[in-house]
């Protein structure tokens, strides 16, 4: 929430990653960020299929969204 309250809505996700790996670095937490996830077709591992916004202590997935409103599509 710090980080949106501080940027506001708008702006790219690859804007409000980087203040919230900032943030989270900075709370002395470790975390990756663009973190490649294979992809297993077949039997077959694929490479780079799909990279994770942030990872935070190799245990929560963060993925970024950045949208002008919420819709049905967004809810659980």
């Amino acid at each position: 929430m710090r980080v949106h309250t501080a940027l506001g809505p708008g702006l790219l996700e690859s804007a409000y990653e980087e203040c919230l790996d900032y943030e989270l670095k900075k709370a002395g937490l470790n975390v990756g960020k663009q973190i490649p996830l294979p992809l297993v077709y077949q039997d077959v591992q694929l490479e780079c299929v799909y990279k994770l916004d942030l990872i935070v202590e190799n245990q929560v997935i963060v993925e970024i969204k950045s949208v002008e409103s919420f819709h049905p599509i967004h809810s659980v």
